[in-house]
């Protein structure tokens, strides 16, 4: 993977792309952070455009790596906060970026009727790392197959290991009717925060998701759950993406997605207890696909949460006795 232009300033959508988004929805909104009543934990890895060549046109040259992503999310609700706390790490890999992102969330939380509305605010920190040690420019090619790059590199970035520490915040509102639907605003990186020594700026991404679910009424063991996603990045960058999905009984699950010009996403999954474990293959439709180009496998994602129950044991009444009655 070689570079041959640097812009001034690189306006980047920091959050990962995973095709589970509808049981991953505290990364892309910290006001579900305590929703589900629940202590929950989730991990993520995907692993985008598996099998693309990135090989170097010269030995000794690491190519760098296809977008992959690890994410860790924890939330659960607090009672005497009047909502819940979350915690989400995510870990993303690409070309020779390493960025790491760890969000702190508190959801206010408000009851009427059968619903629930919250509002959250999230501390966002970034921790960028760019290993420029193999990057060259176009005036480096030679056009010799057998010696292909001079040797020379730019002199501003070479043999550098370019780092830095970026702070951000981002907010939500997040309104649910439990078992029947779910509707989801939030804005990310509210700041914009810019890193001079990256030329790296933080793009304001908005996501806009919601779900609903259909219970059969000839069977209620079987439910239908559609969802749907869009983003947005700095309003200049849209992108949409909605899935259906077919519950048997809280035990298995399986589906289809479509993400517009880039993939069909093929799901499925399996309960048990308080553990979900679920599947995702992504079939590329862009031009990195394997029946336009053959270039990738396509894209694969895995899925585990876990809920635990928060169970409050209820006291007995106390029983106060005044002694001016007593006989």
């Amino acid at each position: 993977m070689m570079m041959a232009l640097f812009l001034p300033v690189v306006k980047a959508q920091n959050e990962g792309q995973y095709s589970h988004f509808m049981y991953n929805r505290l990364s892309y909104n910290p006001a579900y952070a305590g929703s589900s009543g629940a202590l929950s934990f989730t991990l993520l890895y995907n692993n985008q455009w598996m099998g693309l060549d990135l090989s170097a046109p010269t030995a000794n040259i690491d190519p760098g790596k296809t977008p992959t992503n690890y994410l860790f999310s924890f939330d659960m609700p607090v009672s005497f906060l009047h909502g819940g706390l979350g915690l989400t790490l995510n870990s993303e890999s690409i070309g020779y970026h390493n960025n790491t992102t760890i969000n702190l969330d508190y959801a206010f939380r408000i009851y009427w009727g059968d619903g629930n509305l919250s509002a959250a605010v999230e501390a966002n920190l970034y921790s960028f790392a760019f290993n420029t040690s193999n990057l060259y420019g176009s005036d480096a090619f030679t056009g010799d197959p057998t010696n292909p790059l001079s040797g020379t590199q730019d002199p501003s970035i070479s043999g550098q290991d370019l780092s830095e520490f970026m702070f951000d915040v981002s907010t939500g509102l997040y309104y649910q009717v439990p078992g029947v639907y779910y509707v989801s605003l939030s804005v990310k990186n509210l700041l914009g925060s810019e890193s001079s020594t990256l030329h790296w700026k933080n793009a304001r991404t908005l996501y806009i998701m919601g779900g609903y679910e259909y219970t059969f009424p000839f069977n209620p063991s079987f439910r239908l759950k559609p969802s749907a996603l869009i983003k947005s990045a700095d309003f200049s960058v849209f992108q949409a993406e909605a899935a259906v999905l077919l519950d048997y009984d809280n035990f298995i699950w399986g589906g289809l997605g479509y993400r517009y010009r880039d993939a069909f996403t093929f799901l499925a999954g399996v309960s048990w207890k308080w553990l979900r474990v679920g599947v995702a293959y992504d079939l590329t439709t862009s031009k990195l696909g394997t029946f336009k180009s053959g270039r990738t496998f396509g894209s694969l994602e895995l899925f585990v949460n876990g809920s635990f129950r928060i169970e409050t044991s209820k006291r007995n009444p106390t029983v106060s006795r005044n002694t001016r009655f007593q006989l």
